[in-house]
């Protein structure tokens, strides 16, 4: 079952449950998920791969990491729930998220790789960590873990 098809029937389930805040993060993952696909129809594309559905869906967690954090320096903590809330739905849809050792391990394999060895060589070994951890692991996550590994 595709993403798409998930999320349409998540939100029939969500409205027969009288879920509010479940269906609000739903039918806004279906959104943005509608806009890309409509974005990506001049290439010759009909549908997204899972690759575009996984940016998707980690732009969405992103977005509400970032509105947690504002609300919480504005002190509303009303919102802030509301948008913890819709990350842990969001978060349903993503691949696992690795933990900071299996990262740690990623991005051990691309410095050896590469031969990186100090903090200069840093770009050279977030790229293809960033690729291959793409939608596992958060970047800023991620970058910590690269710059505490070659020194930084």
């Amino acid at each position: 079952m595709s993403l798409k098809d998930r999320i349409s029937e998540d939100i029939k389930t969500a409205m027969k449950a009288k879920d509010k805040v479940r269906l609000e993060a739903v039918r806004s993952i279906k959104k943005v998920i509608l806009e890309k696909e409509v974005s990506v129809r001049p290439q010759g594309q009909d549908t997204l791969t899972e690759s575009q559905e996984t940016e998707v869906l980690v732009q969405q967690a992103k977005q509400r990491r970032e509105a947690i954090e504002m609300f919480r320096q504005a002190r509303r903590d009303d919102l802030v729930e509301q948008q913890v809330q819709e990350l842990a739905i969001i978060e349903e849809y993503l691949p696992k998220q690795l933990s900071d050792e299996e990262v740690g391990e990623v991005v051990d394999e691309v410095m050896a790789s590469v031969g990186a060895s100090s903090i200069k060589d840093m770009g050279k070994v977030m790229g293809p960590v960033m690729q291959q951890l793409k939608g596992k692991a958060d970047g800023q996550k991620i970058q910590a873990i690269v710059k505490a590994k070659l020194g930084g």
